[in-house]
């Protein structure tokens, strides 16, 4: 089938590799170019990259709902759109233009986690398993029927680069698939229940600060699911390893100093095996401590 992909990120690009296998596909469609790094220099996204390497031709318009874009896609005339983590809602007058329309690979098993980061929650939510849904795209936000689900479990240690990493191959095979049967007549689409769905929010960055009263496994949920942004930090460091410890105490509480730095939480206790201080490299978190002025007994700043 001719096929427009919409994609930006990295997440993305094994479902771009995925559908240029076995599909001709007639227009990438990426978010703008940004800023990035410490010189902020301008940075396409992962998936223009990826495209212009397999020699796919590829727009980035500002607004999706401009004549000139729609106009581009109708001429192109694709037999069926995919969406991969985009990152704009698709117009109806976008969404009719493909005969057998489009279809969006989410990270998550719907109507669970519907949203902008459905990895992060669901390992800061403590979720054992997970999958990717191949769903026919809607003008509602992750709402339209499903023609695919695959799963996978989640370790109570992963994070999610690895999770990332798994599930975007786990999509892009699972889309292969329900392309073969779309095109055979053969795709069957089923309703998902929309008063059982639940919502993953855009990640801020004033989520990874460090909520101590929290249990320590809670806290632990998080740093994987912030990992590698926002992180989770204090107003003085960024805890970069942090491990399960014993111990009880005053939530907050330091309660050993050593090569790391055993903190109390709301339930337990918790090791930071390193930490980073703003503009500093990375270093155990016992001399990151001492070097604060920091001993057993007192707060975490």
């Amino acid at each position: 089938m001719r096929a427009i992909f919409f994609g930006t990120p990295e997440f993305a690009v094994p479902t771009l590799d995925a559908l240029a296998r076995e599909h001709e596909i007639v227009l990438v469609v990426a978010q703008p170019d940004k800023p990035a790094g410490r010189g902020m220099k301008m940075q396409a996204p992962a998936v223009v990259v990826r495209a212009r390497e397999l020699g796919l031709t590829v727009a980035q318009p500002p607004k999706v709902r401009d004549e000139s874009f729609l106009a581009e896609v109708e001429r192109v005339a694709p037999d069926v759109g995919v969406v991969v983590a985009y990152g704009k809602i698709l117009p109806a007058r976008l969404l009719a233009i493909s005969r057998h329309g489009f279809l969006n690979v989410h990270a998550s098993v719907l109507p669970r986690w519907r949203g902008a980061a459905p990895i992060q929650r669901a390992i800061e939510a403590g979720d054992l398993a997970t999958g990717v849904t191949i769903m026919r795209v809607d003008e509602e936000l992750d709402h339209g029927p499903m023609l695919a689900v695959e799963t996978t479990e989640i370790s109570p240690q992963e994070h999610t680069p690895s999770l990332a990493r798994r599930l975007s191959g786990m999509g892009g095979e699972a889309l292969v698939r329900a392309l073969a049967d779309l095109a055979a007549g053969t795709a069957v689409e089923t309703p998902q229940d929309h008063a059982a769905a639940t919502y993953a929010a855009k990640i801020d960055k004033s989520e990874g600060e460090v909520r101590w009263e929290e249990p320590a496994r809670k806290i632990y949920d998080r740093f994987r699911a912030f990992d590698p942004w926002p992180g989770l930090f204090t107003q003085a460091v960024k805890l970069v390893d942090v491990r399960p410890a014993e111990g009880e105490g005053e939530p907050g509480t330091i309660l050993k100093i050593d090569d790391g730095v055993v903190v109390a939480t709301g339930e337990a206790a918790r090791r930071i095996a390193s930490m980073q201080r703003p503009g500093k490299s990375r270093a155990p978190a016992g001399e990151v401590a001492r070097g604060l002025g920091l001993r057993a007994g007192d707060r975490m700043p």
